[in-house]
């Protein structure tokens, strides 16, 4: 009981905390994506570690038209992945989660990966409302930058995570073997 209402009172602050995002930046322009996106995903972050779920849905489950992860990397995952290395964020996240080289820390990492497309797919559907929204409301150039920024911060680390994560079990299921 006292989970759920962590849960609710998470999400009653985000609405808020959105509220007061539009009422003082309003919706357009580079600030309120930005702005935006990082509060989502702060607020989202809290709200999946809240939630401490299995996350044992067969939407995590490797998919036949998935080819491995070959419709990943023809949609540039490997260059995203590049970007990520390019502008530290890989080196800033190994920093701040140290992993060991064992089955127990591989198998963390691979719920992570499923806990951080959840939080990556909330904000997505989030910001494609506000997105469409702005398009409709204040024309299709105001709404480019929440197009631009959701695409970068959410849409790519979706598919980052379902790309990594088939590799992550396979190195899984190698490390039990030994």
């Amino acid at each position: 009981m006292r989970k759920v209402f962590t849960l609710v009172i998470i999400a009653i602050t985000t609405v808020i905390l959105v509220g007061a995002l539009v009422h003082y930046i309003g919706v357009q322009g580079f600030l309120f994506s930005w702005s935006l996106n990082f509060m989502l995903m702060a607020c989202t972050f809290t709200f999946t570690e809240t939630l401490k779920s299995e996350l044992a849905s067969s939407y995590y489950h490797d998919k036949a038209w998935e080819l491995r992860g070959k419709i990943y990397e023809s949609f540039g995952i490997n260059i995203y992945r590049k970007l990520l290395v390019l502008i530290g964020w890989e080196k800033l996240n190994k920093k701040s989660n140290p992993m060991e080289k064992n089955t127990k820390a591989l198998m963390y990492l691979h719920y992570r990966t499923k806990q951080s497309e959840l939080g990556h797919l909330i904000i997505f559907v989030v910001v494609i409302g506000f997105n469409i929204f702005v398009a409709f409301e204040f024309g299709i150039l105001k709404s480019l930058w929440l197009l631009v920024l959701n695409v970068l911060f959410n849409l790519y680390p979706i598919l980052l995570q379902r790309y990594n994560r088939p590799r992550l079990e396979r190195a899984i299921n190698l490390s039990k073997r030994r």
